[in-house]
């Protein structure tokens, strides 16, 4: 079952094999917690809208066309979770990235000075992600973090693969512009 696409399982739960889908939970479970914790503030919030994606995922699965990417449609769900959620808390900044989320290949030494460089990465990243509208981060998060494409990308927003590329080009301006006010 593990060899099996993510659009094969996805129509295995559509006909009535309903445990197939915590596989597909723990396929993209970590993945999910790291867009979630790029956008909610604390672990809380994200594990909380975790947990209902998947929920609303699995209420929804006759609604999964298995001609498209599983993965587009789960976050195209995550997506509008993760928006409801801002709004009921009254967010309209993004969460305080943790180092471990975007670089979970480094390991924390007990090193000093290589705490400090790695605490001092994490404050510039949450400074110039934090500047920058939410449209454009959320396009920034999807393409270098999650490395989606730009068809990907469209899909979950609902909008034009060109308009994806004209927010990415934006935002790395954006960026350009920050980092050129701090003389990094």
């Amino acid at each position: 079952m593990n060899e099996m696409s993510d659009e094969s399982l996805a129509q295995k739960v559509q006909a009535g094999d309903m445990e197939i889908f915590g596989i597909l939970v723990e396929r993209f479970e970590q993945k999910m917690l790291r867009y979630a914790r790029k956008f909610l503030f604390g672990y809380e919030d994200a594990e909380d809208a975790v947990q209902t994606v998947f929920l609303k995922a699995y209420s929804n699965i006759q609604q999964f066309d298995s001609t498209k990417k599983f993965s587009s449609w789960l976050y195209r769900i995550a997506h509008n979770e993760f928006i409801n959620v801002i709004k009921k808390k009254g967010k309209e900044s993004v969460p305080l990235f943790e180092i471990d989320t975007l670089f979970p290949h480094l390991e924390a030494k007990q090193n000093s000075a290589r705490d400090f460089e790695l605490k001092e990465l994490k404050d510039l990243m949450e400074k110039f992600l934090n500047q920058i509208s939410p449209k454009y981060r959320e396009i920034l998060v999807l393409y270098y973090f999650e490395q989606m494409g730009y068809t990907e990308i469209a899909e979950i927003l609902k909008i034009p693969a060109s308009t994806v590329g004209v927010r990415l080009k934006r935002a790395k301006v954006a960026l350009k512009k920050l980092i050129a006010i701090e003389h990094i």
